[in-house]
C-alpha cells in the first residue's frame, strides 16, 4: 500500500480490502463519522492515486481497492 497516502484513505482502502461495496457500505465500515461528509473526495484522491477502482453493477456504482 501507497505509504503517501492518509489516515482517513487508508481507512476507506480497509474497508474495501475484503469486498466491492458501493458508497454507503463503505460508509458503514469505516471508523472516522465525520468521514462522511469527506468519503467522496477521499475516493477522487484515491482514483486519482491509482489505488480505487469502480465499476457499475445494477445501477449501483461498486469501489474496489487495486
Amino acid at each position: 500500500m501507497n505509504t503517501m497516502l492518509t489516515t482517513n484513505e487508508k481507512s476507506v482502502l480497509l474497508a474495501l480490502k475484503e469486498e466491492h461495496l458501493t458508497s454507503f457500505q463503505i460508509l458503514n465500515k469505516v471508523d472516522n463519522i465525520s468521514m462522511i461528509l469527506s468519503l467522496y473526495t477521499i475516493m477522487d484522491k484515491l482514483t486519482t492515486k491509482g489505488v480505487l477502482k469502480s465499476y457499475f453493477k445494477e445501477n449501483k456504482k461498486y469501489h474496489y481497492a487495486a
